[in-house]
């Protein structure tokens, strides 16, 4: 299967296929997606592009294959010498050291019968730990002419060491994101104060103080609207016990609540950081999230598409970190404060 085949997902797509034509392909991809044999075959298109006998070519250079010579053929049916596989084999569903071990070791022979080898993790995120640290300094420093690729439905459950070392792209055929009217002026805010320098603390803090405040005005919205509901304005005469009891469960209630509303910002936030990420890699504005948000481009001219990419992960692990016990304002503050702007 082509490329020109995966019509919903154009955006990865897209993305994938200038890296390819401006040279710039990385050497570990994270693949992520709704279901894993969708990936499975983006992982092998990807795969028979790199060693097409016959590709499709753009400004001279690969950007998508014949899908009917000998190479591709073989990477079709899982019988290339130079594209390796591994997969959740055991009755635990686990991908072991054993596996990750035999794929590096493949993957640092030469090229037998194509230009690149290929490894290729399906549902990465099945990695036990001891897997996923012995495969780390092969994605730290891979052989030449190889590309690795991870593909996950559930990226939140590897390992933010994995996560960090690849390009992530996401083929759940995602479009530019309608917000609301509350939504796209808060965020317009912010992006707008991120593109001014962020030479100083003061201006970091300044951000963290709109983030902050903006949360404080949904908490208290959720706080407002649940107690309305709660059967304790209803029944001021209830028996204690049932009192204490619907004071728990309000309260419990309107803790879940705002977590939720909390994540959604925070993705709000993801999907900006990602449009940055995008921009520094020069992909174009139609695969932008947030096309309408203004600011991100300045920021984009003064970082790294390295640098884009590591925002990514430290908003990732700031998510992480507000599903544990840890106080929010730290998790925040902490997570703005090494975000590169």
């Amino acid at each position: 299967m082509a490329f020109t085949k995966f019509s919903e997902q154009s955006q990865g797509v897209q993305l994938l296929q200038r890296s390819l034509a401006r040279g710039r392909l990385g050497h570990a991809y994270l693949f992520t997606g709704h279901q894993l044999e969708e990936l499975e075959t983006l992982a092998r298109t990807l795969a028979k592009t790199l060693n097409c006998q016959n590709p499709v070519k753009t400004s001279g250079v690969a950007t998508d294959c014949c899908d009917e010579c000998l190479n591709c053929k073989k990477i079709e049916n899982d019988s290339h010498a130079d594209i390796h596989w591994a997969r959740a084999e055991s009755k635990s569903r686990i991908i072991s050291v054993d596996q990750t071990r035999e794929l590096t070791r493949e993957i640092q022979l030469k090229p037998t019968e194509a230009g690149y080898k290929i490894a290729i993790i399906s549902g990465a995120d099945r990695l036990n730990s001891q897997a996923a640290n012995a495969f780390l300094k092969t994605l730290e420093e891979p052989p030449p002419k190889s590309v690795l690729i991870l593909l996950t439905t559930e990226p939140s459950r590897i390992l933010e060491t994995i996560l960090s070392r690849c390009l992530r792209l996401n083929f759940s055929a995602e479009t530019a994101r309608k917000l609301s009217a509350e939504q796209s002026i808060w965020l317009q805010q912010f992006s707008s104060a991120a593109a001014g320098e962020q030479k100083s603390l003061f201006s970091r803090y300044r951000l963290l103080d709109s983030l902050l405040q903006h949360l404080n005005t949904l908490r208290a919205r959720v706080d407002e609207a649940l107690s309305a509901r709660s059967p304790l304005e209803k029944y001021t005469d209830a028996e204690k016990d049932l009192r204490e009891k619907w004071e728990e469960e309000l309260k419990a209630g309107i803790e879940a609540e705002y977590r939720r509303q909390r994540a959604e910002v925070l993705l709000l936030l993801q999907w900006w950081l990602r449009d940055v990420w995008f921009l520094t890699l020069a992909a174009g504005e139609e695969l932008l999230h947030l096309p309408q948000i203004a600011g991100a481009n300045e920021v984009a001219k003064r970082i790294s598409a390295r640098q884009a990419q590591e925002n990514l992960a430290v908003l990732e692990q700031t998510q992480r970190l507000l599903h544990s016990n840890v106080q929010e304002a730290l998790a925040l503050e902490v997570g703005l404060l090494k975000l590169q702007l």
